[in-house]
């Protein structure tokens, strides 16, 4: 179970991304984010989040549409 959840279902490139980032300063170092998803750009945007934030994405996920993302948070 993840320490924070977001829910950015029916939201479009940017908003995931700006809803992940402000959710990461709310996790604690090590801790984990999940976000859901809609927009199938999510996919390549988390991917890239990641890389450029040095946050581990741990998982990702798709089922009826719905993109699941794991992130753990960095220092």
């Amino acid at each position: 179970m993840a320490d924070k959840t977001i829910d950015a279902k029916g939201m479009n490139c940017p908003i995931p991304i700006l809803k992940a980032k402000k959710g990461m300063a709310e996790v604690p170092v090590g801790g984990t984010l999940e976000v859901l998803s809609t927009d199938a750009g999510s996919v390549a945007d988390f991917a890239a989040f990641a890389r450029t934030t040095g946050h581990e994405l741990l998982e990702h996920s798709e089922s009826a549409g719905v993109y699941r993302f794991l992130l753990k948070r960095a220092s």
